[in-house]
């Protein structure tokens, strides 16, 4: 694992994601996001949290060009969305994906080296095939190559779509949930490949896995509809009620673990 980083680009300088007054809404004039200022440093590893329907998958949608802002600027390395061509991995949600689709493994990680110039008959070089390779190595799961994706579990599917997503060598990686529905041992696995990764790339990691706050990442934004924190990693009282309405702490694996500075119970 140690040498993931080498075939990607190591040079950081400057603004990842540059976000100013970004407001998307739901079809008509409902908010999704409102108002968003964010700023993201090349070579971050920023968690975004917040509750159900607080926008954090419409944030990464925005970022990617998947859909359009109502007002507000968003750049991605000086460029805007949908024009960042390979700049981008993405590892969409898993309830959105239909695994019951005939498609080995294998065949989904060569889709991430498609172009937008590709095809109905488009055929992958010998290179593509040995970069699909690779990639399936370095994520552990080279052994499944030719495994029908309805076989796998949840685990194994997230990480042949981390696969996929680096089959661009992007710079900057967004994944949406990355951890949900996965045992203890395949989210640790994960975590430990998203380390590794962030030596080379920009993260961007949606999650309610709070763990992740105080374990993994550099920085946190916290997101309910508007950005309610954007700093370091470890939470206070106020800004968990400004987010969740409540304050918080983690219980993982039956025992309590803290990821916010100590509060006092309210009266």
């Amino acid at each position: 694992m140690s040498t993931l980083n080498n075939i990607y680009n190591t040079d950081f300088s400057g603004k990842a994601v540059c976000i100013e007054n970004l407001t998307v809404n739901y079809g008509g004039e409902t908010p999704a996001i409102e108002g968003v200022f964010l700023n993201v440093e090349d070579g971050d590893y920023l968690g975004i949290i917040g509750p159900n329907g607080g926008g954090k998958t419409t944030l990464l949608k925005a970022i990617i060009g998947l859909v359009s802002p109502a007002s507000g600027k968003i750049e991605i390395y000086g460029k805007r969305p949908g024009k960042t061509g390979r700049l981008i991995g993405y590892v969409p949600q898993i309830t959105v994906l239909d695994k019951s689709f005939p498609i080995t493994v294998h065949e989904v990680v060569l889709t991430g080296r498609l172009t937008s110039a590709f095809t109905l008959f488009h055929k992958y070089t010998q290179n593509d095939r040995e970069k699909a390779d690779e990639l399936l190595d370095r994520i552990g799961i080279c052994n499944l190559k030719g495994r029908m994706i309805s076989e796998l579990s949840g685990g194994e599917f997230q990480k042949m779509l981390i696969a996929r997503a680096l089959a661009v060598k992007p710079r900057l990686l967004l994944l949406d949930e990355p951890t949900a529905s996965v045992d203890v041992s395949s989210r640790d696995q994960i975590f430990s490949l998203l380390n590794e990764l962030n030596k080379s790339m920009t993260i961007l990691l949606v999650t309610h896995d709070l763990s992740a706050v105080s374990s993994h990442v550099k920085t946190l934004a916290c997101l309910n509809r508007r950005l309610v924190y954007h700093g370091g990693a470890e939470l206070n009282e106020e800004v968990v009620r400004a987010l969740y309405g409540c304050p918080i702490d983690l219980i993982a694996h039956g025992v309590p673990h803290r990821v916010l500075k100590e509060h006092e119970e309210s009266e």
